[in-house]
């Protein structure tokens, strides 16, 4: 008996349920082909082109961060470059001053070479003048220098006295001619040092040259990674901007979604009051006490949703949660079975998304949440709610924990 008024009561609640919505006229709500009303599409489809531009920003982020990386590291590089720079610059300017100093000492070496020289010419000129007396005169000048000797001994003071001019006249020569030839060996030696440090000059001038161009390919370098992070930068200007845009659409969407939902909501409890009338009138007591017929496995695929949905939210929340599901399975406007409403396309992103059931062929759930199906199940509805969602502030209703109720 239990069984027939049970069936009869499906029977009459499907007929009344189809008459219902044969008569409703088309809402602006209809769903597509995956059960998905229209603004749900565009808000998922929004929400996938947010996603997509905050991971293209994120990419051309993380480009921003590499190009400042390689600039800092050339920034480094021309740093180093340019000390270089500063001491080859430094070293060209000692070479320089070496030059000048070895060209003025070169300078008075062939002053004093020249003065030797003429020195050694004149010391030949008055030899030869003196030589040429002598012979002009014999040696009568010498001669009586000696025969005015007033003794001996100033004899003899007057001979060393010739002895010694004629000496002179040597040793001047000699050391003019000595002085000449070292003075000549100075300016070579001189002349030798100007030639390694103009050999010098040339190295560093060409290390000069060199460094220069390598700080100037540098230069260039860093300007085209700072024009690169600039245009980056325009690009991920740009993406926040979009970003913006279409967070601003999403919220349009989502009040959007909520009146929709609203009118839905609004609708749904119109015809379960032509449902409850109707069903008045058929003598069914086996469903008093507001159980369901569990099917098998019920209990398993609910505490897996409720896992999925509210798996870290309080218990509170999960048996929310799981009275949701319960409404819909008593209310004529979704399937009348656990599988069917949890299954029903387009409602819970765990079953899109394969969470639910990864979940269920892990049997990772919680005991709560095991729990909270089995009470739901048993007739422990908390709410009376068909819609649940993340809380962002825009949908109104009963807000637990995360999600919000309505």
């Amino acid at each position: 008996m239990y069984r027939l008024l049970s069936g009869m009561k499906k029977i009459v609640s499907g007929i009344l349920c189809v008459s219902l919505l044969c008569v409703l006229p088309v809402s602006a709500t209809t769903k597509n082909k995956g059960g998905k009303t229209e603004t749900q599409q565009k808000l998922e489809n929004t929400q996938n082109q947010i996603n997509s531009l905050n991971e293209q920003m994120q990419d051309t982020q993380n480009e921003i961060n590499t190009l400042n990386q390689q600039k800092s590291e050339m920034e480094e590089q021309l740093g180093g470059l340019n000390e270089q720079l500063s001491n080859i610059s430094a070293s060209l300017e000692e070479i320089q001053t070496n030059i000048a100093q070895k060209n003025q000492e070169i300078e008075d070496t062939k002053t004093a070479l020249a003065a030797a020289q003429q020195q050694a010419v004149d010391q030949y000129e008055d030899m030869k003048l003196r030589i040429q007396f002598m012979y002009e005169n014999g040696d009568n000048t010498f001669a009586a220098l000696l025969l005015e000797a007033d003794s001996f001994s100033d004899f003899l003071n007057k001979a060393d006295y010739v002895e010694e001019i004629t000496s002179y006249d040597r040793q001047m020569l000699d050391t003019y001619r000595q002085t000449q030839a070292e003075i000549a060996a100075h300016e070579t030696e001189l002349e030798t040092e100007q030639s390694e440090l103009a050999g010098l000059l040339q190295e560093m001038e060409g290390k000069q040259a060199e460094v220069s161009a390598v700080i100037s390919d540098t230069q260039t370098s860093i300007s085209q990674y700072a024009a690169s992070i600039s245009d980056q930068q325009s690009v991920v200007n740009d993406l926040q901007r979009q970003i913006e845009e279409q967070q601003a659409y999403e919220q349009e969407l989502e009040l959007q979604k909520a009146r929709e939902d609203a009118a839905r909501l609004a609708e749904i409890k119109r015809q379960e009051e032509e449902l409850a009338a109707a069903k008045a009138n058929v003598v069914n007591a086996s469903n008093g006490s507001g159980t369901v017929n569990v099917a098998a496995g019920d209990k398993e695929l609910l505490a897996a949703l409720i896992y999925c949905e509210a798996g870290g939210e309080s218990y509170e929340g999960q048996l929310a949660v799981g009275s949701v599901v319960m409404n819909r399975v008593h209310s004529g406007a979704y399937p009348n079975s656990v599988s069917g409403v949890i299954y029903q396309g387009g409602q819970f992103s765990p079953v899109a998304s394969g969470r639910l059931a990864t979940v269920l062929g892990s049997g990772l759930t919680s005991a709560s949440c095991t729990q909270a199906a089995e009470a739901v199940l048993n007739g422990n509805i908390t709410n009376g709610f068909l819609h649940f969602r993340q809380n962002n502030g825009i949908i109104e209703g009963t807000v637990i924990g995360n999600h919000v109720f309505y």
